[in-house]
């Protein structure tokens, strides 16, 4: 089982979720996230008064999947997030050793 956690823009989540439903990735948890990378934020004006923006609004997406499933999942993640502008985020990839369903103690890609 694999663990993929993307970072993506908020206003992209739909597409993301639907995307992941078309391949048959049922269940994935949704976080409201702040921070920057290489952009480092950007400077507004308001009310006259300039100010830094450090972190930017980002959405946390995590799923775990059978490890069949990897490649599919990593590329529409890719596809239905990018924008091709700078901040459209990151995909991290990590190994799951064990998921047990906690109501009927299911184990292993049963419990996903």
């Amino acid at each position: 089982m694999k663990k993929i956690e993307a970072i993506i823009k908020p206003f992209k989540l739909d597409e993301v979720k639907n995307s992941l439903a078309n391949i048959g990735i049922q269940g994935l948890t949704v976080y409201e996230a702040k921070g920057f990378g290489r952009q480092k934020g950007h400077t507004e004006l308001y009310r006259g008064a300039e100010y830094v923006v450090d972190f930017l609004p980002k959405v946390k997406i995590e799923i775990i999947i059978e490890d069949n499933l990897l490649d599919q999942a990593i590329e529409c993640i890719e596809e239905a997030a990018k924008t091709g502008r700078i901040g459209d985020g990151k995909i991290f990839v990590s190994e799951i050793q064990q998921a047990i369903r906690i109501r009927t103690g299911e184990k292993g890609n049963d419990a996903i």
